[in-house]
């Protein structure tokens, strides 16, 4: 059984849609991050940087109950665990690996700070709107033209990239933008969108 400790965000529905893809038993433990629930003792135990997403998992490589934080570690892990959605091979690996990247270290943060901006922010602030308007257009216009060349992000098939990106992606209405200037993301969106196990993991935690 995997324990999911997680929230209603992008980085919490990557892994209850991967959880869902590979069929794997789980609960779900409600961290709600409005009210402070990341900081408490029994989830700085389980996750010192007081985020989610964090699974426990009671049957891990030696045997023994694992510990996981880190959205893209713990795909990483369920790929591993499973043999699903991360291929074998060290060239697709790879290119799958540097896809989810590019959606930990980009698309994930600044289209974040795109979303604190525009929707949390006490006070207008112009700068930082442009500022990250300006990097969310470049990281789609990155991504319109990789899903020009390919159905899928990397290896020529549905892995842990697509399943890390469909989230932020999700949330086009937040960060203002028209899926329809971007024709091959909205053929993958739409596609992934459409797969029953993502429509699950979306829906999670309820």
């Amino acid at each position: 059984m995997i324990e999911l400790y997680t929230w209603g965000t992008p980085n919490g529905r990557k892994v209850s849609i991967m959880l869902e893809e590979i069929g794997l038993p789980y609960s779900v433990h409600r961290i709600n991050i409005r009210e402070g629930e990341q900081f408490t003792p029994e989830f700085v135990a389980i996750n010192p940087n007081s985020k989610i997403p964090a699974i426990i998992d009671s049957d891990g490589p030696d045997g023994q109950p694992m510990t996981m934080f880190e959205s893209g570690a713990i795909l990483i892990y369920l790929a591993g665990k499973t043999g699903k959605f991360l291929p074998e091979t060290l060239r697709a690996r790879y290119e799958v690996l540097q896809w989810l990247m590019f959606q930990m270290g980009h698309i994930g943060p600044m289209i974040g700070q795109l979303h604190v901006f525009l929707r949390s922010a006490k006070v207008e602030v112009p700068y930082a709107i442009e500022r990250y308007t300006k990097e969310k257009n470049r990281l789609y216009r990155v991504l319109d033209k990789r899903l020009g060349e390919a159905e899928f992000l990397a290896a020529g098939e549905y892995t842990i990239a697509d399943i890390a990106t469909y989230p932020w992606v999700a949330r086009y209405e937040w960060h203002k933008t028209d899926l329809a200037e971007y024709p091959n993301v909205k053929r993958w969106f739409d596609g992934i969108s459409a797969r029953p196990a993502v429509q699950r993991g979306m829906a999670v935690p309820g």
